[in-house]
């Protein structure tokens, strides 16, 4: 759904609805200004986009520099991922931006048998209608569970049992990895993979051999198989 106009917007981000993305127009000022600064202190996350996209996004053609996208979709509570289970995979998105990309990584979490994925708000896509398309319906089977902080999600998963593991191509090599017990894997975003902070945090970083003259796998491709060794060692 969008909502549009800067009246509508300030009331929308008055309730509990989740808030996907807000556009707002380059050069923001006065109440479009506010509305950055309230969203920022929400955790919404605020896309600034010349008015062009926002002509083209609107249905309105009334937008005043403004437009928030919002979705049906009900997201889990994180507490509960994995909650009472000896072993456990959760999938952490790192900015994950593309549809496509979110999309296909819940369809291989949701049938490679995970507990769950993780998004924060700020950074990344969340669950659109198109992402729900694209994840052939896993989406409907699998919880995703939306955080103001990975970071602070990654502490509260260590804190629980959980070892966590960054797929990056620099790390440990993945096939020689225990991966039995509590297990989340953090996926990074398209172009600059997980962030130096969000590294940090993680117990390890583990990576899939390559052997071709391309460099890097798709998110949803090294997620895949990622998951399906930690299937394989579990059996």
């Amino acid at each position: 759904m969008k909502t549009e106009g800067r009246n509508a917007v300030f009331e929308l981000l008055k309730t509990d609805k989740t808030i996907e993305k807000i556009l707002l127009e380059k050069g923001a000022q006065g109440s479009l200004g506010k509305i950055f600064a309230i969203a920022r202190e929400k955790g919404v996350r605020v896309q600034f986009v010349d008015r062009a996209v926002l002509d083209k996004e609107s249905v309105t053609k009334r937008h005043q520099g403004v437009i928030a996208l919002t979705t049906d979709f009900v997201y889990a509570d994180f507490e509960t991922l994995g909650e009472g289970k000896e072993s456990s995979l959760l999938v952490l998105c790192d900015g994950i931006e593309d549809v496509h990309n979110l999309g296909s990584v819940i369809r291989v979490a949701e049938c490679a048998g995970a507990d769950g994925v993780v998004i924060p708000k700020a950074k990344g896509v969340g669950v659109t209608e198109a992402v729900v398309r694209i994840s052939a319906g896993a989406a409907e089977h699998l919880p995703v569970a939306k955080v103001p902080s990975l970071n602070s999600a990654i502490d509260r998963l260590k804190a629980r049992g959980y070892w966590v593991y960054a797929l990056e191509a620099d790390g440990s090599p993945l096939f020689k990895a225990n991966l039995k017990g509590k297990i989340a894997l953090v996926l990074g975003g398209e172009d600059c993979g997980v962030h130096r902070l969000t590294r940090e945090k993680c117990d390890g970083v583990l990576s899939i051999p390559l052997f071709g003259k391309v460099n890097s796998l798709n998110a949803s491709v090294a997620l895949g198989i990622a998951v399906y060794e930690v299937v394989r060692e579990r059996e």
